[in-house]
């Protein structure tokens, strides 16, 4: 006698913004629970703005009532976390239902932004900031 596994479906998104690495899962049935790093959204992100972009993608579709959302984030600051973790939901939800993604396209969050730091520069102390110029 074997006892059979319940295989639980659920969708993966990974998404990026500056050194920010979110994999998010989207289970559907949920309450609308997100859980980041094991912890509540609330207890993660103290300003308001970025739990405001972590919902942006479930907000617009309509489905934040439909889902929970389990996130794994690593690297990068608080900002880039956050968009990191919308560009992952925006993945996900397309792959749960296909028909989701011409608003999110829209949206703008299926593109990954593309801006990145700059690199520094030797004679320079960061990437533009050049030592203070003194004439004699």
């Amino acid at each position: 006698m074997s006892a059979k596994k319940v295989k639980k479906i659920q969708f993966w998104g990974t998404g990026r913004r500056k050194k920010a690495i979110a994999r998010v899962r989207v289970i559907p049935g949920g309450e609308g629970a997100i859980a980041i790093n094991g912890r509540t959204i609330d207890e993660y992100f103290a300003l308001e703005t970025h739990k405001y972009i972590v919902r942006q993608a479930l907000e617009l579709t309509g489905t934040a009532s439909k889902y929970d959302v389990a996130v794994n984030v690593r690297g990068g600051g608080v900002t880039g976390q956050a968009g990191a973790i919308r560009h992952g939901i925006a993945r996900a939800l397309c792959e749960a239902d296909a028909s989701l993604r011409p608003t999110l396209k829209a949206a703008g969050f299926l593109t990954r932004d593309p801006r990145m730091k700059e690199r520094k520069k030797y004679g320079l102390h960061k990437a533009r900031k050049a030592p203070q110029f003194s004439k004699r």
